[in-house]
């Protein structure tokens, strides 16, 4: 069988999601098909993986999470009422798992997933969130990589839910070292220069942490004023995720000994 991964839209599209998220069917020469990333459960994703199964005669067995935020996995529990002999497995984040009825069982970095003809590997990529994981197909040198990358768009450091800068900038550089030939994202399109696309993202986060350090630097001294001033215009839909990911710049920052907070106000060392 030729890996050709089918990509299923979760129709689910608002001011963080973009035009909705991806999951991606892929079907083994037995039948046996995994979902990777389970939508939010609409009907119409719901639907689209009914009717992509029954194309190919096809059973799904198996579905896989990048993470645990909620447009990745909220979908979980419908897939367990329609597919009940399907298991479900993700990295797991005991602080957000088990709002749903849903079994996950547990992956780590460096577990090989069985599908029967193919294997995908597991890579630990934190930062976007503690739990998030890619899957590496290495025959195509392709990943699927949940919210590592957004084409045309930043991805969101939620530092308020786990979220840690300095280890999302180490995930994108660990999944650069593999020299990937395609990313699979789970926003936007699939894309085919990943290598451009991560030194696009990792030089967007540096640069942000130049104009907070310089904003420090003149005297700023709250993450609100630094939002105000680096985000200014900024559509008021993104202005959370705006605070969110100067907050992580701002811990980072203090990790690496380079800023000081006292009573959420901010210095630089």
């Amino acid at each position: 069988m030729s890996f050709v991964p089918m990509l299923l839209e979760a129709h689910n599209p608002g001011p963080m999601t973009g035009r909705g998220n991806n999951t991606y069917l892929l079907v083994a020469e037995s039948g046996d098909a995994t979902l990777i990333d389970a939508g939010i459960g609409r009907e119409s994703h719901l639907a689209s993986i009914e009717d992509a199964l029954r194309v190919r005669s096809a059973r799904l067995v198996r579905v896989l999470a990048t993470h645990g935020h909620r447009d990745h996995v909220a979908g979980a529990s419908m897939l367990v009422q329609r597919y009940p002999h399907a298991t479900f497995a993700k990295f797991l984040w005991p602080e957000y798992d088990g709002r749903d009825d849903v079994h996950w069982q547990p992956l780590a970095d460096g577990d090989q997933v069985n599908l029967g003809n193919d294997t995908l590997c597991v890579l630990h990529t934190p930062g976007h969130a503690p739990d998030h994981i890619a899957f590496w197909h290495a025959p195509t040198r392709a990943a699927f990589i949940g919210d590592l990358v957004i084409p045309g768009a930043s991805v969101t450091i939620q530092w308020s839910r786990g979220g840690n800068m300095g280890e999302y900038l180490a995930s994108l550089t660990r999944l650069m070292a593999l020299q990937p030939s395609t990313l699979y994202p789970a926003h936007g399109s699939v894309i085919t220069d990943p290598i451009r696309a991560l030194t696009r993202t990792i030089e967007h986060r540096y640069e942000r942490e130049r104009q907070v350090i310089l904003a420090l630097a003149g005297g700023l001294a709250t993450a609100q004023a630094l939002v105000d001033s680096i985000y200014d215009g900024l559509d008021p839909a993104l202005l959370a995720a705006a605070h969110e990911n100067v907050r992580a710049h701002l811990e980072k920052l203090k990790a690496e000994g380079r800023a000081v907070e006292d009573h959420g106000r901010w210095t630089l060392a």
